[in-house]
């Protein structure tokens, strides 16, 4: 049989069982792997940051991230800041951070980046200015896991797209090397002003467990 859910020894904080037919016909239709559920949506125009404190980290033991049509004022290849926090969102973590992530773009350029001392939960995505890239804009999307697990390190994996003059892409990852619950984080300007514009959805994601 198998069961949905995030732990698969819970009943309480899962669907429910599957029969041996309904494994098949999940399989057919493709949600095999797990499905995806709508914890947030934020669309922002003009704000400094985007914080997430409600992410669900004791349901959900892996979540997905995406970006969509992200423009900042003030120039090109700025980007978001990504913090993590464990007290709701009150303050956030500006150390402790490790990262490696490569990018490439169509001019020619590469770009193979690590960091063991970072003070932000590594993020990608550059940023189009908005006054002179009207009709282009940046996303991508991540992968977080372990949010909700007090005994292990939280980390994340990415990839990014951004149409700038050289059409670039990115993949990569961070680990926060403190293991606590994360049940809160942000997007932010780096401090700097720069207002942000776009769309960000977090979903959790029901894994299946086959017992």
């Amino acid at each position: 049989m198998a069961y949905i859910g995030t732990q698969p020894n819970n009943v309480k904080k899962n669907i429910g069982l599957y029969t041996p037919s309904e494994i098949l016909q999940l399989t057919k239709d493709g949600s095999w792997g797990g499905s995806l559920e709508l914890i947030q949506e934020q669309t922002f125009s003009g704000v400094s940051s985007v914080a997430f404190t409600d992410i669900k980290e004791d349901v959900y033991d892996v979540h997905f991230i995406q970006v969509k049509n992200f423009q900042q004022d003030g120039g090109d290849n700025f980007g978001m800041r990504w913090l993590l926090s464990n007290d709701g969102g009150s303050s956030y973590e500006t150390s402790n951070y490790q990262m490696a992530y490569f990018d490439l773009d169509t001019g020619g350029g590469t770009t193979d980046n690590r960091d063991t001392a970072r003070a932000h939960f590594q993020n990608t995505i550059v940023s189009l200015d908005r006054d002179t890239n009207s009709s282009s804009s940046s996303g991508g999307y991540y992968y977080l896991y372990n949010a909700g697990n007090s005994s292990k390190y939280t980390f994340q994996t990415n990839q990014t797209f951004s149409p700038e003059t050289s059409i670039g892409t990115a993949i990569g990852g961070a680990v926060y090397t403190v293991a606590e619950t994360i049940n809160a984080f942000k997007f932010d300007d780096f401090g700097v002003g720069y207002n942000m514009y776009g769309t960000i959805k977090l979903y959790g994601v029901k894994q299946i467990w086959v017992i």
